[in-house]
């Protein structure tokens, strides 16, 4: 049945796209495979645990991080049509000292980390631009999210899944047991409405006041103003979580935390929110800072600029924004 289905190779190839931008997609899904290997073997191959070392988000390194960024810098650093990446990892830009290098790629090598210790779903995201110079510096990468001429995740599960858009709809392939992606989702769809959503519920006293009535709202089930009753779901890894909701639909949101009044936001614009709302609207769904301001429309201003985030379903994004 695998030699009926398109490998992404093939897709790629046949995309409308400059051959830079295939050559740089081909390099992400080939490190995401091997990605994939590193993430299964877990304890095996030494790769679970602490790394011992503090990140520039101010957060301990698990292992995995520190492999799996390496793998990626280097791997896009060798590809010619790269001009220089960033990582949610690393402080600073790396440029690539490509004279042909022509995209910049963006990305969180592992996302979720905190889980993989417990054996549950992680993933790797990719945002890429067009660079304006071959020897970008950090004000390059600051481009809002419709700049984007592709956005990339790999989901690490039960199988290893490929999402792909390229700005004309979002496709999915599966990785075989020969290492090949092949297409298993041509036309990923996200339904307007939904009775699930996603949200750490014990935060919620931490909350503005509109987001705690929209979740009281869904809370009351079919009782309350909603009329209907709503199931939480909540992976703790916004890759998973946003994977599900292209899946079968639904709503993720990660809000504002007065916690930490200053930060706007846990989840970073550049590695986590730009790709992520970029497959979410090419599939037909809404990805927000507060279900009205499009993530995509927001202007960074710094590398690792945080922001709220509210995406999925497109009704239900829309009761979220009237709350």
């Amino acid at each position: 049945m695998s030699a009926d289905r398109l490998r992404l190779d093939d897709h790629i190839a046949a995309l409308e796209a400059p051959q830079g931008l295939k050559s740089v997609l081909t390099v992400i899904a080939a490190t995401c495979a091997q990605i994939s290997d590193v993430v299964a073997g877990g304890a095996l191959v030494g790769a679970l645990g602490a790394s011992g070392q503090i990140n520039v988000q101010d957060e301990e390194q698990k292992k995995l991080d520190v492999i799996t960024d390496d793998m990626l810098t280097q791997a896009l650093l060798a590809c010619p049509a790269i001009a220089g990446v960033a990582s949610e990892e690393k402080d600073q830009v790396e440029p690539a000292s490509n004279p042909a290098g022509e995209y910049l790629a963006l990305f969180d090598p592992l996302d979720g980390s905190s889980n993989i210790d417990i054996n549950a779903p992680v993933g790797t995201i990719v945002s890429v631009l067009k660079s304006a110079t071959p020897t970008p510096v950090e004000a390059d990468f600051l481009q809002t999210g419709r700049h984007q001429v592709a956005a990339v995740y790999a989901v690490y599960g039960p199988q290893t899944m490929l999402v792909l858009t390229t700005g004309d709809g979002v496709k999915g392939f599966t990785l075989s047991n020969d290492g090949q992606w092949l297409l298993t989702h041509d036309d990923i769809t996200i339904s307007p409405d939904t009775k699930e959503f996603a949200i750490n519920v014990s935060n919620q006293r931490h909350w503005a006041e509109p987001v705690q009535r929209y979740l009281d709202g869904v809370l009351q089930g079919a009782e309350g103003p909603r009329g209907k009753n709503f199931n939480m779901r909540w992976v703790a890894a916004m890759v998973a979580d946003v994977h599900r909701i292209l899946m079968r639909g639904g709503v993720f949101l990660y809000p504002w935390d007065k916690r930490e009044p200053n930060k706007p936001g846990k989840l970073r614009l550049m590695y986590e929110g730009n790709p992520m709302a970029l497959l979410v609207e090419q599939a037909g769904g809404k990805a927000t800072t507060d279900g009205v301001q499009p993530i995509l429309d927001v202007q960074p201003t710094q590398l690792h600029q945080r922001i709220p985030v509210a995406l999925g379903s497109a009704n239900e994004i829309d009761a979220f924004a009237s709350a």
